[in-house]
């Protein structure tokens, strides 16, 4: 009995010794995302899919957490709680440079840029009886704006200003998460919501189906606004997505592009490859989602908004695409 115990103790042992020299081969990374119902989780997902394939030829084990949103992953970026994040270009921009949320703490100078993903329009879906239409409407309504740490919460104060309106002017300013919106606005305990989102979108696909009618809200006074900051452009949001809204044609607003990024003091190995394999898998990449249908591989690199990590720039020059 004692002679089956020691060898049940060496094994194990052995077990255990196997385990820790796995992991010590292995090299671990996480991947900030967004909300679950969002473009961004399902976008972490694949990317770390497609790594953790190779796991044996490039140590590497990535895994994916849903998170706050463009903020959280900056700061979590810059403090080595995650190694990637998906974040809305402006923030990226504001972070790098010291702005908006980063003016109290400076700039986040080791910030980096892996490859750009696809364009975010600034989304405000509103119940058709709440009578907004317009920029007109919307002073004293009820509106969720997005939660603290997300990129809707900056692009919203944004979208007001082309209207000559700040947070104070609503009737409610919710600091809902933009996933939650749908059900709130169906649930008839606000107007609407903002969402900067790529579309399809699963969460305005729920509110447009709902018992309520909604509409698109278009924001047309934008010339001042783009003018100041080069992280955004003008944008359509395509009604053919969402059969019932009530929209007539496509609604003009205007939009940022979410970029994967990471940290100066993140692995060159582990950077390099991400970006190999979401660039040699390419079309199985932009086959996840309708918003990725029109990207190019040149695309993957326009509206980066800080200095490429020198992983990523070793693949792009082996890869002629620099």
């Amino acid at each position: 009995m004692r002679k089956a115990i020691t060898i049940l103790g060496i094994m194990g042992c052995v077990m255990v010794l196997a385990t820790t020299v796995w992991a010590a081969r292995y090299q671990f990374v996480t991947i900030g995302t967004g909300g679950v119902t969002g473009v961004y989780y399902p976008t972490g997902g694949a990317i770390a899919k497609m790594v953790n394939r190779k796991k044996k030829q490039y140590l590497i084990r990535a895994t994916v957490e849903s998170t706050g949103g463009s903020v959280f992953n900056v700061n979590a970026l810059m403090s080595g709680d995650l190694e990637f994040g998906v974040v809305q270009s402006d923030r990226g921009y504001q972070a790098y440079n010291g702005l908006a949320d980063w003016e109290s703490v400076g700039k986040q100078t080791k910030l980096r840029s892996v490859f750009s993903i696809y364009p975010e329009t600034v989304t405000l879906i509103v119940a058709e009886e709440s009578g907004i239409q317009s920029c007109d409407d919307i002073r004293g309504k009820r509106i969720a704006i997005g939660n603290p740490g997300s990129g809707t919460r900056k692009n919203s104060s944004d979208a007001l200003g082309t209207c000559g309106l700040t947070f104070d002017d609503l009737g409610a300013a919710e600091g809902l998460k933009a996933s939650e919106g749908s059900k709130m606005l169906q649930d008839g305990r606000i107007d609407g919501y903002f969402y900067t989102v790529g579309h399809p979108n699963g969460s305005i696909k729920e509110a447009v189906a709902g018992r309520i009618k909604v509409r698109f809200v278009p924001f047309t006074n934008t010339s001042t606004l783009l003018g100041q900051h080069s992280y955004y452009a003008n944008a359509i949001i395509p009604v053919d997505h969402y059969p019932g809204v009530t929209n007539s044609g496509n609604v003009n607003t205007f939009g940022v592009k979410a970029t994967f990024l990471t940290s100066s003091d993140v692995d060159e190995n582990a950077v390099y490859a991400i970006t190999k394999e979401v660039f040699e898998n390419f079309d199985q990449f932009t086959s996840l989602h309708p918003a990725y249908s029109a990207l190019t591989r040149e695309d993957l690199l326009k509206g980066l908004s800080a200095p490429l990590h020198k992983g990523a720039l070793k693949y792009y020059r082996e890869a002629g695409l620099l």
